[in-house]
């Protein structure tokens, strides 16, 4: 960490003392969030490995003082670490990504254009050729009447699940969560 910052001038001023601790507090925090995740999703998360080891050691402890002193310590190897890409990957395993948020936006809007016409399910036939358009209608008729019914949105949600796995991609290798629902073939 720099003790200096560039002023408009070209000459450094010195860093804030708050400023200071206000960094290596976020950094800190950093740490408790890698700490509050699961072994798996741990470790997709690149690290370097001192910093794993201590975040592995911060789960096993379970005294209050002993664990906010190790959680002190990962904020003190995180100094040394470039944080942007972990909270990347924090914010990727949480799903907060721009990417994955304005793909949820897309899947939610195209759900919302499909309720309110059914001529779109042409362009969902041509984005995914392998989608169900019989299953995409039946979720659409039945997310219609549970609207104006006022009963829970079970067919809503279906529908965008579905939309979100033609989207993945795994539209092809299976029909759909709404499958095991709908009771008929035909």
């Amino acid at each position: 960490m720099q003790d200096t910052q560039p002023d408009n001038g070209g000459v450094d001023a010195p860093v804030s003392k708050t400023r200071r601790k206000k960094e290596m507090l976020e950094l800190q925090a950093l740490g408790e969030a890698l700490v509050a995740l699961g072994s798996e999703r741990l470790q997709r998360v690149a690290m370097p490995e001192p910093l794993r080891d201590a975040v592995l050691d911060a789960q096993r402890i379970r005294q209050h003082g002993a664990r906010r002193r190790q959680l002190q310590y990962i904020g003190r190897l995180m100094r040394d670490v470039d944080a942007e890409p972990i909270r990347q990957a924090l914010d990727e395993l949480a799903g907060r990504s721009q990417e994955q948020v304005a793909r949820q936006h897309r899947l939610e809007d195209l759900r919302e254009r499909l309720l309110a016409d059914e001529s779109v399910l042409r362009q969902v036939a041509r984005q995914w050729p392998h989608a169900d358009l019989q299953q995409l209608r039946v979720l659409r008729r039945n997310a219609l009447k549970e609207q104006q019914s006022g009963k829970a949105p079970k067919a809503y949600r279906q529908l965008f699940r579905l939309l979100r796995a033609y989207d993945d991609g795994a539209g092809s290798e299976s029909r759909g969560p709404a499958q095991e629902d709908r009771g008929d073939e035909g």
